[in-house]
């Protein structure tokens, strides 16, 4: 399980191990602010670098190898 610091995510690139739709790459171009300021991030949107999709999801789901590779391989 990969080690990440939320915080540290906004333009980091990632490779969906498993792609569909010809999107294998992707970035985090912006981090979900929580309702309330004292909570921790816990969502991030990510954009297909080949179709300019983008979708959201919680942080964490990058942390799985199985699903994502850090940095675009």
């Amino acid at each position: 399980m990969t080690n990440i610091n939320p915080k540290k995510l906004l333009n980091s690139k990632w490779t969906a191990v498993t792609p569909s739709h010809k999107e294998k790459h992707f970035m985090v171009i912006s981090l979900i602010a929580p309702e309330l300021p004292a909570t921790a991030i816990s969502l991030v949107e990510l954009e297909a670098v080949y179709t300019k999709r983008k979708q959201t999801l919680h942080w964490q789901t990058l942390t799985d190898e199985a699903l994502w590779v850090q940095g675009w391989v």
